[in-house]
């Protein structure tokens, strides 16, 4: 069977993104690793390990680039939450920024929010009641 392991996004400050995703999204550093030769360094954080069968993020920094051109292909990374209202809370006293307040998608009933991490990526939260029921 195959198995979702990570998705990968280029960051311009890799302690800022290791920060933010560690401490303002809860999600742990699970290991680091540096290139020397081709000078890049990468981190994986998420809220398990790929062996537990979790999905994880993988920070890749390449050394002296400080800010991406985020394109339009790219949409967000979803999380699953209980209460997406008190994460936002919690995501608001530290420092996070909300672009969608938390609520229902429009036409709809899912409870949905939306973040920004460092670097611009948006981050969905999906109110876990109502997360496999797409968003209607």
């Amino acid at each position: 069977m195959a198995q979702l392991l990570h998705t990968m996004i280029r960051v311009g400050d890799l302690d800022r993104s290791i920060e933010f995703y560690t401490k303002v999204l809860g999600m742990k550093l699970l290991r680091q690793s540096t290139n020397e030769e081709y000078q890049y360094t990468l981190a994986f954080v998420g809220f398990g390990e790929e062996s537990t069968g979790q999905a994880v993020v993988e920070l890749t920094y390449n050394w002296g680039t400080d800010s991406y051109d985020l394109g339009t292909g790219f949409g967000h990374l979803a999380i699953g939450e209980e209460d997406i209202y008190a994460r936002c809370e919690a995501i608001r006293q530290a420092g996070g920024k909300i672009t969608r307040e938390p609520g229902p998608v429009a036409g709809g009933t899912t409870e949905i929010a939306f973040v920004e991490d460092p670097d611009g990526y948006k981050i969905e939260f999906i109110q876990m009641s109502s997360a496999e029921k797409g968003l209607g």
